[in-house]
């Protein structure tokens, strides 16, 4: 199973975000839209990521629903049907709820930052430092400080839990 440090955050000021991603890293970012449909599952997490172009992927991972730095123990399958991936987990499974946002995706070294704009919720990012075999914790905890920092996230605006999760909280008040 893969692992990877991982952090989210409200993003208060995009613009300001995106300029401090750009001192970071030469790329424009890669756009990509998703629609993530969690379904019920006895331990974890699971999600269906449909990307609106006939790919797709099936996400299992488990984390602490804890804000700042904390480790993701994940695995992927692609798919080349989500929409009846889909409709065969909905029938077996019950479906929490969905997700959509679009993502941009900028790399920076070993770490993902993500600059989400989630439907029904506003701005995020997230960064996902992975981790080899042989690194630490640790050593990804660093990173993951490091790039806080250098993007201006406080500590103030981390968030714990998923996406679907701050959604589910905003409906309930």
């Amino acid at each position: 199973m893969a692992q990877n440090v991982e952090i989210k955050a409200r993003v208060v000021d995009p613009v300001a975000f995106r300029e401090a991603v750009a001192k970071l890293t030469s790329s424009p970012g890669q756009i990509i839209h998703q629609t993530d449909t969690f379904f019920t599952v006895p331990q974890g997490r699971l999600k269906l990521r449909d990307f609106g172009d006939g790919h797709g992927e099936l996400i299992r991972y488990q984390r602490p629903n804890a804000s700042g730095p904390k480790i993701s123990d994940y695995s992927i399958s692609r798919t080349e049907d989500p929409d009846g991936l889909g409709k065969l987990l909905a029938a077996a499974l019950p479906v929490l709820g969905v997700v959509i946002k679009e993502r941009t995706l900028f790399l920076a070294g070993r770490t993902r930052i993500h600059f989400d704009d989630v439907q029904g919720l506003g701005w995020f990012m997230e960064l996902e430092v992975v981790l080899a075999d042989g690194d630490s914790p640790e050593e990804g905890e660093t990173e993951a400080h490091r790039l806080m920092n250098a993007l201006g996230i406080n500590q103030d605006d981390l968030v714990q839990g998923a996406y679907l999760d701050l959604l589910v909280r905003k409906s309930e008040a």
